[in-house]
């Protein structure tokens, strides 16, 4: 029996044995491929690959990357899934330890954000709160949180990236952008890093302001991980998908996948620009207004003095210089985010190759 069949029990592959067992309780199923890699699927949507013993790590790195956090945003599914076929399939080798997560497979098959709570609120422990208690979310992100412990105190030595792939709801100014989280004493990533994003043909950094329950500020935070959160485009169907627009990302990650080193940087993808968050608009309560267009895009710039939001007791205008809106969505719950205000950061932080 080949890997594929053994692994995903004659279902084809990766996505579709995950869409056909979304909300099953897997057990482990190992399996060894033909140079020695050890393949584990640790459950639904959920790989493990660890390469033979002897075989160089020249980047002396393990790697968790993960896509579909949010059910609907398929283009990384789809990319990650035809990497996972060549690797099985032998077109090349794996050259580090690598994690790889479907995030949320029930909303993945309904094409939904999520089916009770947004997934990626729920990390950093906060699947722990009483209002999520039961919730087959809170769940799922308690069983993808041990998974990555698990997977980083088997690595130790090793340097941790986590790279959570998403699109975005609405269009963007800026086609593919990065989140980096926000940990105490760390301010901009390794030059490596910048350099893997421009390889991603991702232009554009965001130096996120405070910790948050994303996933990415999870691995970052407690398991000490080089972490992103990766925006690379629109939301679309399964299927409907134009993955030539997502080659960069496949291409810079089936490089990191095979350990191989890092291209040179070149024109047009040689200069990062990043920004940082100047205000956090959260929904306040009842009274709250929130000023921007629904079809307003990421990145959109609103000039000194415009208000964006207010309430009953307050409001928010932007301030002596212009400042784009990130994530526009004023149809959360009370006390959670609406959306960011965000202007260039000074040069010093920019990244060119």
């Amino acid at each position: 029996m080949n890997a594929s069949n053994h692994l995903f029990d004659f279902h084809g592959d990766w996505l579709t044995h995950t869409l056909t067992h979304a909300s099953a309780d897997l057990s482990e199923t190992k399996t060894e491929l033909p140079d020695g890699t050890r393949v584990s699927r640790k459950g639904t949507g959920m790989l493990w690959f660890a390469p033979p013993a002897g075989r160089a790590n020249l980047n002396q790195e393990a790697l968790i990357v993960s896509a579909g956090i949010h059910g609907n945003e398929t283009a990384p599914i789809e990319v990650l899934n035809g990497l996972v076929s060549e690797l099985l399939a032998g077109e090349w080798s794996l050259g580090c330890p690598l994690l790889l997560i479907l995030g949320n497979p029930p909303a993945m098959v309904a094409g939904e954000r999520f089916l009770d709570v947004n997934l990626n609120r729920l990390f950093n422990g906060a699947h722990r709160e009483s209002q999520y208690e039961g919730l087959p979310e809170a769940r799922r992100a308690r069983f993808l949180e041990e998974m990555c412990r698990q997977f980083a105190m088997a690595h130790q030595e090793l340097a941790l990236s986590h790279y959570d792939l998403h699109t975005a709801i609405r269009p963007s100014k800026r086609e593919r952008f990065a989140l980096y989280p926000h940990v105490e004493g760390r301010s901009v990533p390794p030059a490596d890093q910048c350099a893997f994003l421009l390889e991603a043909e991702v232009e554009t950094l965001l130096l996120q302001h405070k910790e948050s329950t994303v996933f990415s500020a999870f691995s970052a935070s407690l398991l000490g991980a080089e972490s992103f959160t990766v925006e690379l485009g629109k939301v679309e169907p399964l299927g409907h998908n134009d993955l030539r627009r997502f080659r960069g990302i496949e291409q810079a990650l089936r490089r990191r996948f095979r350990g191989l080193p890092a291209p040179e940087a070149g024109p047009p993808f040689d200069h990062l620009t990043v920004f940082e968050v100047v205000h956090e608009i959260l929904n306040t309560g009842p009274s709250f207004r929130f000023h921007v267009p629904d079809d307003v895009a990421n990145f959109t710039e609103h000039p000194s003095g415009t208000m964006i939001w207010e309430d009953d007791q307050t409001c928010y205008r932007v301030g002596t210089a212009p400042e784009a809106i990130v994530f526009p969505n004023p149809a959360v719950p009370v006390g959670q985010r609406v959306g960011l205000l965000v202007r260039p950061a000074p040069p010093a932080y920019n990244w060119k190759s």
